[in-house]
């Protein structure tokens, strides 16, 4: 598992926060409510799929004041509605005796783990750009689609996925693989953060390799391990 945490039972609980995020004054990048709630939301959902889940119930932590809960709960179902699946019960908890100078919001997924069959032999690919701050406003259509990689894992073009964080693809990898010490390279960016998940990892057996490059339009990369005798030289 990446960051999803399991509850027994097949369910896994995921979150995503966010932090200066939002409609204050104060806030360090300036974006509505319900935007900065559609890119937690989107976090936590790519953490479920990571571990083949589908969530069933959402918690919103809003401590950014009562006036954001409409717009934090329309930017979680956002996420599910752009994804083709039914918004799930939401629920939370708003902070209302203090108020605070910045916005902040948690978003948490409780989901049901399915059955898959495992699949040892996959090239991984990265979609999307790795992006973080005003770059994930300014540059959406860079972004990894919600909507295609739920295609792809439905339709089994996609067996895994894996998101990248503010670590980096390089990081993220390095983590999938359990290897610190592995070496990679790919046609995009590997170090920057990828803020909330702009990028992707994303596990294809070779089959359908070119299936895939055609469902996302190509805008899918490579990663090549570097194996020690080139890393040497």
């Amino acid at each position: 598992m990446r960051n999803a945490v399991s509850l027994g039972d097949g369910f896994v609980v995921t979150t995503d926060n966010s932090g200066g995020i939002g409609e204050k004054p104060h806030d360090a990048v300036a974006v509505s409510d319900r935007v900065t709630a559609y890119f937690a939301a989107r976090v936590a959902l790519l953490e479920q799929w990571a571990v083949h889940a589908e969530p069933v119930s959402v918690l919103i932590h809003n401590f950014t004041g009562s006036d954001s809960w409409a717009a934090y709960v329309a930017g979680v179902e956002d996420v599910f509605r752009e994804s083709n699946l039914d918004v799930p019960t939401i629920t939370g908890s708003t902070e209302t005796n203090m108020e605070l100078m910045q916005s902040a919001v948690a978003v948490t997924m409780i989901g049901k783990q399915r059955l898959v069959e495992e699949v040892c032999e996959l090239e991984w690919y990265v979609y999307g750009t790795p992006l973080v701050g005003n770059g994930v406003l300014d540059r959406r259509e860079e972004i990894a689609s919600l909507r295609l990689i739920k295609e792809g894992l439905d339709s089994g073009l996609i067996r895994k996925i894996w998101p990248v964080g503010s670590g980096g693809i390089f990081a993220e990898y390095r983590r999938l693989k359990g290897d610190p010490q592995i070496e990679i390279e790919a046609d995009v960016d590997i170090h920057s953060s990828a803020g909330p998940s702009t990028s992707v990892l994303l596990g294809i057996d070779i089959p359908n390799i070119e299936k895939a490059r055609q469902l996302f339009g190509g805008s899918i990369y490579k990663i090549n391990e570097i194996d020690s005798f080139r890393n040497e030289r």
